[in-house]
């Protein structure tokens, strides 16, 4: 009889398991293997670049476009130009003493692995407010020799003249001298000639001190001095780094020259007659 129990069918009963069928099984392993996998949505979707269908691919513009776009970008970019800032004082000092040792012709060394812009906007500003200020002192005492009733003016004309003239010429003439010397074909670097300008202008802020003395020819001596030691900065340097690159040198560093000498003589004539 246990054999009789054993053999009676048990599906039914509760609490019972039914026995797994291996084709259901079958079935539903084909099925789902059947169907099409679940791709996960890019946020947002291309639509076969139709924008009323809905979101449109993450790809934008072509990468001609995207790379015209964000050279735009960078140049417009304040942020861009924080690398030419990267400056600590002491970097700044070792610049300025070099600017005023003009024989040692080491300043591109020096600026090759971190060149600034803010020597040139510092220096540059710094001469502008130096300029018009002992400028207007320098007028005052001469007209106060000459006539003792004379009273204090401040000719706010120097200002405009001084920032018009110094920061035109220390941004066009770097730039000219560019474009010269890539004609030429030397390698030269934009970033580096502002750099050399800048500092170049640094030795007039000190001396401008000494122009207020009321002796004309001692401020023609002082202003002359200044200049040669201003343009012999530039024009060693530039010989120094070019030379071995260009041939046709020699009239660049002539014109470099006259023009730094140009400079001086003009904020003799104009802001300490």
């Amino acid at each position: 009889m246990d054999d009789a129990f054993n053999s009676l069918p048990s599906s039914h009963l509760l609490g019972s398991v039914p026995a797994v069928i291996i084709e259901e099984n079958n079935q539903n392993t084909n099925s789902r293997h059947n169907v099409p996998e679940a791709n996960l949505q890019i946020f947002p979707p291309d639509n076969g670049g139709d924008s009323s269908q809905g979101y449109q691919n993450i790809g934008g513009p072509s990468g001609d476009e995207q790379q015209s776009t964000n050279k735009w970008k960078g140049v417009l970019s304040i942020s861009s130009y924080a690398q030419y800032f990267n400056v600590d004082t002491d970097i700044v000092l070792n610049r300025l003493m070099s600017s005023l040792n003009p024989m040692s012709g080491d300043f591109f060394s020096k600026t090759d692995a971190n060149p600034d812009l803010y020597g040139l906007i510092w220096i540059a500003t710094t001469l502008v407010f130096v300029i018009s200020s002992f400028g207007n002192c320098a007028t005052y005492v001469m007209h106060k020799r000459s006539e003792t009733s004379t009273s204090w003016t401040f000719d706010v004309s120097y200002v405009n003249v001084a920032a018009s003239s110094l920061y035109g010429y220390s941004l066009i003439v770097p730039l000219g001298f560019y474009f010269l010397l890539q004609y030429l074909g030397s390698n030269a670097s934009l970033i580096q000639f502002w750099c050399l300008w800048g500092y170049s202008l640094f030795i007039y802020i000190p001396t401008s001190f000494f122009l207020m003395i009321p002796v004309e020819f001692l401020k023609w001596v002082i202003i002359l001095v200044t200049g040669s030691v201003s343009a012999a900065f530039v024009a060693l340097n530039l010989k120094n780094r070019h030379i071995q690159q260009t041939n046709d040198l020699s009239l660049v560093l002539l014109a470099a020259f006259v023009l730094q000498m140009g400079l001086a003589i003009f904020i003799k004539m104009w802001f300490f007659p």
